[in-house]
């Protein structure tokens, strides 16, 4: 099997500050930003982390390059293999690049094109599946059966998920060199890797902070499993513009620190998601795919209420077709 064992260790900050002791000089530290528009819009004073800023358009670089680059020596000529609908992948096959590792992907066949192309634009061999018909993880487990390839997973991963808390470390850290206090942080959910990670700073540096993952309408598995105490799977694969944060249900690993670091879920649906697109690029100037912007998303849309709060939320990624952006900002 190339699933990361359900019993993992659970990373914890030490695990965190060693990730961005790797990741310095190789991740780019990107900026935590404000806007007056959105805070009054909003009511509260809000931080965005500006994701899309990172190497490969996404936070996912991070967890990549920090589980990559802990293969022992003898191990990294076998190559890797990444199940993604494209931020991993990217991630993987950047860092892969950096390193000189051989990469191999498995993608939907219905990933954006820009995702697709700047995967292999990395030097990754691409293999298509079905969303709906394939076990993206059978054929996963089968090339690492075949070739000894280490499978580096998208979210059950301890290494990954420390290196997606460096994300949530800047947060801290900025936060605290400018003399704030965060009432609650909000990050974009799919498997829930980056949420586990970013959870783990910020409740080690504000214990009292409130921390909300944010999921599509549909896609909510994290919300209704917090909710039942259980691991809840959702009906379909695919069918929203969110392609960013769909998976079929969380990691076992990323649940167990998720149960305990956060306050509830927020759920968005699609023309929320896409109604932040657009605010992000007519008014932070920034570019945001749907699925990273479903933090932001849940803010414009009041989905918790901020008024007079701070609150630092995450933008995960940018990787957009112009196609999708020309819907958002139809």
């Amino acid at each position: 099997m190339p699933n990361v064992p359900d019993l993992a260790p659970v990373p914890d900050i030490r695990d965190i500050k060693a990730a961005g002791d790797r990741l310095a000089g190789n991740a780019v530290r990107t900026p935590l930003i404000t806007n007056p528009v959105l805070n009054r819009v909003t009511g509260g004073r809000v931080f965005l982390k500006a994701e899309p800023l990172q190497k490969t358009g996404s936070f996912k670089f991070r967890g990549a390059f920090n589980r990559l680059a802990q293969i022992p020596d003898a191990d990294r000529a076998k190559g890797v293999v990444a199940c993604s609908s494209g931020n991993h992948a990217q991630g993987v096959a950047e860092a892969a690049r950096m390193m000189g590792i051989d990469a191999t992907i498995v993608m939907p066949a219905d990933a954006p094109l820009s995702k697709r192309q700047r995967t292999e634009r990395s030097g990754a061999t691409v293999i298509d599946y079905d969303r709906e018909a394939d076990d993206r993880e059978a054929i996963a487990r089968d090339l690492c059966a075949r070739t000894g390839a280490t499978f580096v997973h998208p979210y059950n991963d301890p290494a990954v998920i420390a290196g997606q808390g460096t994300c949530g470390l800047e947060i801290c850290e900025a936060l605290e060199a400018a003399g704030s206090a965060p009432d609650a942080v909000l990050v974009c959910c799919g498997g829930g890797g980056l949420t586990a990670g970013v959870t783990l700073a910020v409740k080690h540096a504000f214990p009292d902070c409130a921390c909300y993952c944010v999921e599509p309408e549909d896609f909510d598995d994290t919300t209704r499993s917090l909710e039942s105490g259980q691991r809840e799977t959702n009906a379909r694969s695919g069918g929203s513009v969110c392609d960013a944060v769909l998976a079929p249900q969380p990691g076992p690993l990323s649940f167990a620190i998720n149960r305990q670091t956060l306050e509830g879920g927020l759920v968005v649906s699609d023309q929320e998601a896409l109604d932040a697109v657009a605010f992000a690029f007519r008014e932070l100037k920034i570019v945001v795919e749907p699925g990273g912007a479903v933090a932001l998303a849940a803010l414009l849309a009041r989905k918790i209420d901020v008024t007079d709060k701070t609150v630092a939320a995450v933008l995960s990624g940018g990787n957009i077709d112009d196609s999708m952006m020309k819907r958002a900002l139809a």
